[in-house]
This record gives C-alpha cells, sequence and structure tokens, in this order.
C-alpha cells in the first residue's frame, strides 16, 4: 500500500533523487490525444510517442498511462512489450507531472509528488483545468506501490530541474522564479525546498532557459548532468541564431561552476538545430477555451538537449535538420559506452516539448 508521507522529508529520511544515468528500472509515458494541442487529431503526435516507446523498450521496460478514451488505440498502436494502463490526464507531458522518484541505500524506493499547474497556473499557464495532471504522480506511486513526499503548494515540474545524483541540483531562475509557480517564495526558500526533497547540498543556477513562453524556460532543454563532475551544455557560435545568447551565457556559467563536492564541471557542447522548427498546421488544432490558441509560424522548442538517458542508450531527439548527425556523432562522444538512438520528433516539438520531456525513469532500488 502506498503510503502519502507529510511529517517529514526525503533529506530526513535518507532518500535522494538519482542521476538519471544511473541504472533505471523502466520508464513511464502518458499518451497524446489533446487535439487543442496536438495537430491532425493527434494522430501524427502518437506515431512519435509510439517510436519513443519502441526505442526505450528495447533497453529496458516501458509503461504508457492512457485515457479511458484511447485505451483500445494506444494499446492496439504500441508493440505488446509496452504495457498499457489506464491513468488519466489532462495531457502528455509525464516528467512534468509524474513523480519524481527517489532510492536510498538500503533498496528503498520512494518518490516526490509536486503540486503541478500546468506550466503557470492562472498568471500563464497553458491550460485549465490541470487537475487530472495534477493526480498523475499519485496514481504511478499507487500502482508501484511507492510512498510518496506531496509538496502541496509548491509548484515544481520534473523538467525544471537536472541532479547529478552527488549533492548537486540544476535549474533555471527564468523556471523557477516565475510569477505563476510560488510567488510568495524567496529564491533562498525554494531553493531550500529544492535541496530537502532532492536531498541535494549545492544548487547550480543558470539564469534562462530557451523556452519563456511554454515552460518558463526548463532547464532539459538546456544542459543536464552526464556523469559526475559532467555536464552538456547547447551550444551556437552563430549570433544569428535565436538562442544564440542563451546558450553562450549557460556555457559561460557552467565552466565557471563547480558541483556539491567542489569539483570544477567539464562542459561538453551540444550543437543546436541549424534553423528553428516552426510550427506548421495549426489550422487542424482545435480551439478549446481554456487553451492558448496555436499559430502556424510559432517556434516550436526543438533542441537536442531534450533527450533520454537509459540503461546502456540514449534516446535522442532527430528533426529532419542538417545538424541531426553532428548532434548524434557529439552525443555517441559524451556516452562512449551507450548507443545512440536518434528517433524523428519534429512532432513532439510542434506540441511543446520532446523527448525528455515525455518520459520519466523510475529507476532501479539501490543497495
Amino acid at each position: 500500500m502506498a503510503k502519502r508521507i507529510t511529517d517529514s522529508t526525503p533529506k530526513q529520511d535518507g532518500y535522494r533523487m538519482p542521476a538519471e544515468f544511473e541504472k533505471q528500472s523502466g520508464v513511464w509515458m502518458l499518451w497524446p490525444e489533446r487535439c487543442d494541442n496536438w495537430r491532425n487529431g493527434a494522430k501524427p503526435a502518437q506515431e512519435a510517442f509510439v517510436n519513443v516507446a519502441k526505442a526505450i523498450a528495447r533497453f529496458e521496460n516501458v509503461t504508457v498511462g492512457v485515457n479511458n478514451s484511447q485505451y483500445q488505440n494506444a494499446r492496439a498502436k504500441l508493440p505488446p512489450e509496452v504495457r498499457v494502463v489506464e491513468i488519466s490526464s489532462d495531457d502528455a507531458w509525464v516528467r512534468d507531472c509524474g513523480p519524481t522518484f527517489l532510492v536510498n541505500d538500503k533498496g528503498g524506493l520512494r518518490a516526490v509528488d509536486w503540486t503541478f499547474n500546468a506550466w503557470g497556473g492562472l498568471v500563464d499557464g497553458l491550460y485549465f483545468p490541470w487537475a487530472n495532471d495534477d493526480l498523475v504522480a499519485q496514481k504511478i506511486c499507487e500502482i508501484e506501490g511507492v510512498d510518496s513526499y506531496r509538496t502541496e503548494g509548491f509548484v515544481l515540474e520534473g523538467g525544471s530541474i537536472h541532479v547529478d545524483g552527488e549533492g548537486t541540483v540544476m535549474t533555471t531562475e527564468m523556471c523557477l522564479l516565475s510569477k505563476g509557480r510560488n510567488p510568495d517564495m524567496s529564491k533562498q526558500e525554494i531553493e531550500k525546498m529544492l535541496l530537502e526533497y532532492l536531498n541535494c547540498e549545492k544548487v547550480i543556477w543558470l539564469k534562462d532557459g530557451i523556452d519563456p513562453d511554454e515552460t518558463n524556460g526548463h532547464i532539459d532543454d538546456v544542459a543536464c548532468f552526464i556523469a559526475p563532475g559532467e555536464v552538456a551544455c547547447i551550444w551556437s557560435d552563430d549570433p544569428e541564431h535565436p538562442f544564440y545568447a542563451e546558450a553562450q551565457a549557460a556555457y559561460k556559467a557552467l565552466s565557471e561552476a563547480t558541483d556539491a563536492k567542489g569539483r570544477k564541471l567539464k562542459v561538453h557542447k551540444l550543437c543546436l538545430t541549424s534553423k528553428p522548427c516552426y510550427l506548421e498546421g495549426a489550422e487542424t488544432i482545435d480551439y478549446a477555451e481554456g487553451s492558448i490558441p496555436r499559430e502556424n509560424g510559432e517556434v516550436s522548442i526543438a533542441s537536442y538537449m531534450n533527450f533520454l538517458i537509459v540503461n546502456g542508450a540514449v534516446i535522442l531527439p532527430q528533426y529532419g535538420d542538417e545538424n541531426d548527425a553532428l548532434a548524434v556523432e557529439q552525443v555517441k562522444a559524451m556516452f562512449p559506452d551507450r548507443e545512440v538512438v536518434g528517433v524523428m520528433t519534429r512532432e513532439v516539438a510542434f506540441g511543446g516539448g520532446n523527448i525528455h520531456c515525455i518520459t520519466q525513469q523510475q529507476p532501479a532500488a539501490q543497495r
């Protein structure tokens, strides 16, 4: 029976969020169907999600949560080795509404169930209501029999943090200090919550992300830990590139940073797409009250950084851009012991995220 823990914190109980490059037992996803976000009735997005699930399933277990109305469709389209469970959700971004799993050194597994408000609530959130999404973490924990810490009223998304598993968490001021999340808390109070609930000792704050309008600048489009003391960071040396300034600033900040253990970070450059990715087919996206209308020509955030590390592999976005092959080579150099599997995910970018955003890893229990 999964319990809700309200009288303690992960740090007090000796639980920590492990790094993504540590051993995993599986990956969670949610099924896309919102016709006011995904074009062409969400069918192209569903195909992309299936291809991501198939790529991950070569290396570890995959579970996809599906609304009742789409259960049969998802079960028919996903391969038999992918588990399909019925979970109500408002959209398909499990990284942000799902649980952040924790481990201890005694074989224990727990999770943090952050409050979710659709990336900004009534200030600048992307849709209303979001009540189903806010229950996703609890439901996943119930299915897995995992006790969870609920941060009632403290808003956070999984895509806004990356950890090294050794005491360091990385995030952006643009996101965590935005008015739609925890406006009554100071930067120091927010930092204290991160350290307490992820069981970390140090926060590395980058100033800006590259997605101010949707996620308010999630870190998982900009940088991530790839090994203890090592990070990958987006890079461009083209001053005309729309993300040039953010990439340069992030690289400089990380190059000057140290982690919780006092190590100076080794920073690996990961290219950006040669051209921005612009939304096409917005006329096939439904209008719905409570959602932001979509328009052709909007910049869709297409970042190669939005990859997922799994057991023995890295699942890497591909966009049909001339830098796709370069991104594969650069990620292979970062992860010489893992296979790099590219998956075409322009459709996911059109919806507002990518492979990291639509997945949530469940770590293996550790002793």
